[in-house]
C-alpha cells in the first residue's frame, strides 16, 4: 500500500469521528432548548369546551384547562375551573365565547349577576335606544357588535320662509349592544327591528335624545375594520339638483308667491259673481214690483167718476152751464216702496204702458 493512500484513509477516520462529535453536541443543544421551552408551560388556562352565547350559564361540563405559556397568559384569563366558577351563585357569558377561546373576565358576569346591558356598558358610557323601521335600520342587518353611523334628516325654515331639507351626520363608528331585545352577537340572521339600543358617551346620548325630536334619524352600516372616523358635511337638497341653497328659497318663494296671487284672484272673481246675483236679484224684484203698481193704475184708470149734482138754476136768470168730463191722464212716472225689513224703500221708476 503506497504512503499516500494511507494517509487519506487516516484523514478521512479523522473526520468522521469529528462529524459524529460535532453532531452529537448539536442535537444535545436542541434537547437542552426543548427541555427548557418545555419547562415554560407549567400554568394553564381555562378555554371554552363548547361554544357559549349571549346569557348563557357557565358550568364545569363546559369548561376545560390547556396548557399555556407562563409568559403569555391573557389578562383577565382563569387559571383554573375552580377559580372561574369560585364566588357564589352562577356565571353567564355576556358575549358569543368560541371553542377553544380563553374565558376572559370581561366576557362573563360576576358571580350570581344576569347577562344584561348594564354588565356590557364600558366604564363612563351609557345605553340608549334608536327608533327605527325596515328602511332607517339598515333593512335588519344591523347585529349586536357592529358599528353604524347616525344620521339627522331635518327640514328647517330659512329667512325667506322656505323650507329647506338636509341631513348630517351626527354621530360615527357608534357600537351596536341590541337590536329590539336581542343582545345576542352570535345572531346571523337578518330581521326587521323597530329600535336598535347603541353605546355612546353622556353627552352623546344627550344628542340622540334631543335629536329623536327634531328630526329623523336612520343608521348607516360601517364596515367591521374602520372604526376611526371621517371628515363630513352637510348634504342639501343643492346638491342633489345642482342648485344652490338661494336659488331653491328664491324658486320656492315665487311658488309661494303665485299660488297666493291665484287664490286672490279667484277670490275677486267669486265675490264679483256674489255681486253680480245679488244685483240681478235685486233688479228683479224691482221690475216685479213696478209691474204690481203698473197693474194697479190700470185698474183706477178704468173706473168712471160719479156725475156731479147740479143744483136748480135762480128764478132770476138763466145760466146755462155745459159740464165736460175729461179723463186724467195717467203718471208718466211712478213712486213704488218696497219693505227691507222693517225699512221703506222708495224708488221713483217709469211707468210701464
Amino acid at each position: 500500500m503506497r504512503a499516500n493512500t494511507l494517509i487519506m484513509i487516516i484523514l478521512a477516520g479523522v473526520f468522521g469521528v469529528l462529524a459524529v462529535v460535532l453532531i452529537n453536541i448539536w442535537l444535545a443543544s436542541q434537547r437542552s432548548a426543548m427541555a427548557s421551552a418545555d419547562g415554560v408551560q407549567e400554568d394553564t388556562v381555562v378555554v371554552a369546551a363548547a361554544g357559549f352565547k349571549f346569557g348563557d350559564t357557565l358550568s364545569a361540563d363546559k369548561l376545560r384547562e390547556v396548557a399555556w405559556p407562563a409568559g403569555a397568559m391573557p389578562a383577565g384569563a382563569f387559571k383554573t375551573t375552580k377559580e372561574l366558577l369560585a364566588g357564589d351563585g352562577s356565571k353567564q357569558a355576556l358575549q358569543a365565547i368560541g371553542v377553544n377561546e380563553p374565558i376572559l373576565a370581561t366576557k362573563i358576569t360576576g358571580p350570581g349577576q344576569r347577562a344584561t346591558l348594564s354588565a356590557v356598558l364600558g366604564e363612563g358610557l351609557k345605553a340608549v335606544s334608536i327608533r327605527v323601521n325596515d328602511v332607517l335600520g339598515v333593512a335588519g342587518f344591523v347585529f349586536p357588535g357592529d358599528r353604524v353611523d347616525v344620521l339627522l334628516t331635518r327640514t328647517m325654515h330659512n329667512n325667506d320662509g322656505a323650507d329647506q331639507s338636509f341631513v348630517d351626520v351626527l354621530l360615527q363608528s357608534v357600537k351596536v349592544l341590541a337590536v329590539d331585545q336581542v343582545a345576542d352577537e352570535s345572531k346571523d340572521s337578518p330581521t326587521v327591528v323597530k329600535a336598535v339600543t347603541v353605546e355612546v358617551s353622556t353627552k352623546d346620548a344627550q344628542k340622540l335624545t334631543l335629536a329623536a325630536g327634531a328630526g329623523q334619524l336612520s343608521l348607516a352600516l360601517r364596515q367591521a375594520a374602520a372604526s376611526k372616523g371621517e371628515t363630513t358635511e352637510r348634504v342639501t337638497l343643492s346638491d342633489l339638483t345642482g342648485e344652490m341653497p338661494a336659488d331653491v328659497a328664491k324658486r320656492q318663494a315665487e311658488l309661494a308667491k303665485q299660488a297666493a296671487a291665484d287664490a286672490a284672484a279667484a277670490a275677486d272673481r267669486q265675490r264679483a259673481e256674489d255681486d253680480r246675483k245679488r244685483a240681478d236679484d235685486k233688479i228683479a224684484g224691482l221690475a216685479q214690483a213696478v209691474d204690481r203698481v203698473g197693474n194697479k193704475l190700470d185698474d183706477l184708470s178704468k173706473v168712471k167718476p160719479a156725475p156731479a149734482v147740479v143744483s136748480a138754476p135762480e128764478v132770476r136768470e138763466v145760466v146755462k152751464e155745459v159740464v165736460k168730463y175729461v179723463t186724467p191722464e195717467p203718471p208718466a212716472r211712478a213712486t213704488i216702496g218696497v219693505f227691507r225689513g222693517v225699512k221703506l224703500e222708495t224708488y221713483d221708476v217709469p211707468r210701464q204702458p
